[in-house]
């Protein structure tokens, strides 16, 4: 669905925050035809979903059409603390990049970025229409899982931005966190699977809150985009307002450089896009049990129009008062965290904080964890 209206003008580093390790760079020659700041689209289009819901995959089929050039978990929202005091841009970039290497990633030439790029809105703007730019596209932005509780706060920064909304089964989100866990010390974090489950519905708020305000958002589930990728696809670009390519329906030749090292982006560095897979089950029944009650309570609360194609078992009760506060109280002190490690990193220096990295990476041991260990 999509609710649109023309408005005026008037939140992982390596270390913390990104799913995977860094992606091989290879130099390549920066295209010699760039769009230019005028023809770019007013503002920019930002891909949301909760982790391991299908934003890699759109990301990188939404890459495809020669009209889009959306920047890959830039995450710049994530790093807001670090804009609060005026900085020039040879103090924010190298922040920006060390923190998930979304510059290097994105082969952005820095040199080209004028010294008095100040605030978080203009450095965004700068870097992500320069990506875009470099491919002729004129649809520029970002895609990142985590701009799912902050969607509003972009709204504010950038009133002519566009959302893609991405939904999916809260269990199925769950399940793939936990086989992602197994070989991604980022998934194996303590909490991932409460943060996923609760997250979901506060992107429902989110999502909610920009139809209440008139942002332009446009929301899908995942099944329908690997299911039925054209139908999914064309009705995204009547959303942005570009023509339908068909090469957006294959993986063949899109580039997913930009995309994280690790087994858990397989799929999305295949050549195919695959609907469903038989696997073995890998929530407990504790876990499993806990992602249904949710499930029942939020469809009562919304008069069951949401959550959408989740499926749950027969006399499924709903969460208890009890138990929402006592994991909202969990979800707190775990958001607290995540809150803390970036205002902590706006201020640390370089060198210091590239230690810390280096002597956590030394003796990090990826624990692996199973669906016995429920939220």
């Amino acid at each position: 669905m999509s609710t649109a209206v023309d408005l005026k003008c008037e939140s992982p580093h390596m270390s913390e925050q990104s799913s995977g390790e860094l992606p091989e760079q290879s130099a390549g020659p920066i295209s010699a035809e760039m769009t230019s700041a005028e023809t770019m689209s007013p503002g920019p289009l930002f891909v949301v979903g909760m982790w391991r819901s299908g934003t890699s995959l759109l990301y990188a089929l939404l890459n495809q059409h020669p009209q889009i050039g959306l920047m890959y978990e830039s995450d710049f929202a994530l790093l807001s603390p670090l804009f609060l005091l005026p900085r020039k841009s040879s103090s924010w970039m190298p922040k920006v990049d060390l923190w998930n290497g979304a510059l290097t990633r994105h082969k952005i030439d820095t040199t080209s970025i004028p010294e008095d790029v100040v605030g978080l809105p203009n450095a965004f703007r700068a870097v992500a229409q320069q990506y875009a730019g470099k491919k002729g596209a004129t649809v520029w932005g970002c895609k990142s899982p985590s701009y799912y509780d902050c969607m509003n706060q972009l709204a504010g920064w950038f009133p002519n931005a566009k959302f893609i909304v991405i939904w999916r089964d809260p269990a199925d989100v769950c399940r793939s966190i936990v086989r992602a866990a197994q070989k991604s010390p980022w998934f194996a974090r303590p909490g991932m699977d409460l943060r996923a489950l609760l997250g979901c519905h506060r992107m429902k708020q989110e999502a909610d809150q920009l139809v209440r305000r008139g942002a332009a958002i446009h929301q899908l589930q995942y099944g329908d985009l690997v299911r039925q990728p054209a139908a999914a696809l064309s009705a995204i670009c009547d959303f942005i307002g570009v023509s339908y390519d068909p090469k957006m329906n294959s993986l063949e030749g899109a580039d997913r450089s930009a995309i994280y090292n690790g087994d858990h982006h397989s799929m999305v560095k295949s050549a195919t896009i695959v609907a469903d897979r038989q696997r073995p089950e890998v929530l407990s029944p504790e876990l499993k049990s806990k992602i249904e009650r949710y499930i029942v309570f939020w469809r009562k609360q919304y008069g069951g129009s949401w959550p959408v194609n989740a499926p749950v078992s027969d006399g499924a009760k709903a969460a208890s008062w009890l138990e929402r506060t006592r994991d909202g109280i969990r979800l707190g002190l775990f958001r607290t965290f995540d809150l803390i490690v970036p205002i902590l990193y706006s201020v640390v220096p370089i060198g210091v904080w590239q230690k810390y990295r280096q002597a956590k990476s030394r003796y990090r041991q990826v624990p692996v964890k199973s669906g016995s260990e429920a939220i």
